[in-house]
């Protein structure tokens, strides 16, 4: 059983749906004691940093996650979800993450369309050719992604890029903990996939 966090924030029914096609059980919950026994953790996200934030921290769920990922247990922010777990935003002023990875969260900085919605194709790093959640994912197979704010400059857990006139991370990675900046739950098979191989690390 994995634990999706229930922060009031998310886009919930799509991920919930995507976990029973590849037969994931899972659980909505915001519960400390079955988030801490889940033997893995989903972080969703749709909106503002500042309110998923305070979301957070209404809920008294803040350090409860950050135990969690130093815990090392399988864990997944999607979209904002994995904004979140960076140290700052810049999104509408300063506002402090997580802190489970360094770097910042900007504004697309260019003259196209933002915010950047869409189908775009994933450029995988060599270094990263033979980490477990992209073992059946290719260069340029395509996901979706909906966001007008990015993570500042690849960094050295940049599993996946994209360019969107700015290239910037779409999936990080450090030991099992994992970001995707697009959407798996909506991004076909490929996203499909990735879910699924988020799953063979936890199983």
């Amino acid at each position: 059983m994995i634990a999706i966090i229930d922060y009031d924030v998310g886009n919930i029914k799509s991920v919930c749906n995507a976990l029973d096609k590849i037969d994931l059980p899972w659980i909505l919950t915001r519960d400390p004691e079955k988030i801490k026994s889940a033997k893995g953790i989903i972080l969703p996200g749709v909106g503002a940093f500042e309110d998923a934030m305070q979301s957070l921290i209404d809920h008294n769920l803040v350090s409860l996650l950050q135990e969690e990922i130093l815990r090392d247990k399988p864990f997944l922010g999607i979209c904002l979800g994995m904004q979140l777990l960076y140290q700052r935003s810049f999104e509408n002023g300063e506002f402090e993450g997580l802190g489970a990875l360094t770097g910042d969260v900007i504004p697309f900085k260019t003259k196209l369309k933002v915010p950047h919605m869409g189908w775009n194709s994933l450029t995988i790093s060599e270094d990263f050719r033979d980490h477990p959640i992209v073992k059946n994912t290719k260069n340029d197979d395509y996901v979706y992604f909906v966001h007008s704010y990015y993570v500042d400059g690849l960094q050295e857990e940049t599993i996946a890029s994209c360019t969107y006139d700015n290239t910037f991370s779409a999936l990080v990675g450090r030991g099992n903990l994992l970001g995707m900046q697009f959407h798996p739950e909506k991004s076909g098979d490929t996203g499909l996939q990735l879910l699924q191989s988020f799953k063979e690390m936890i199983i």
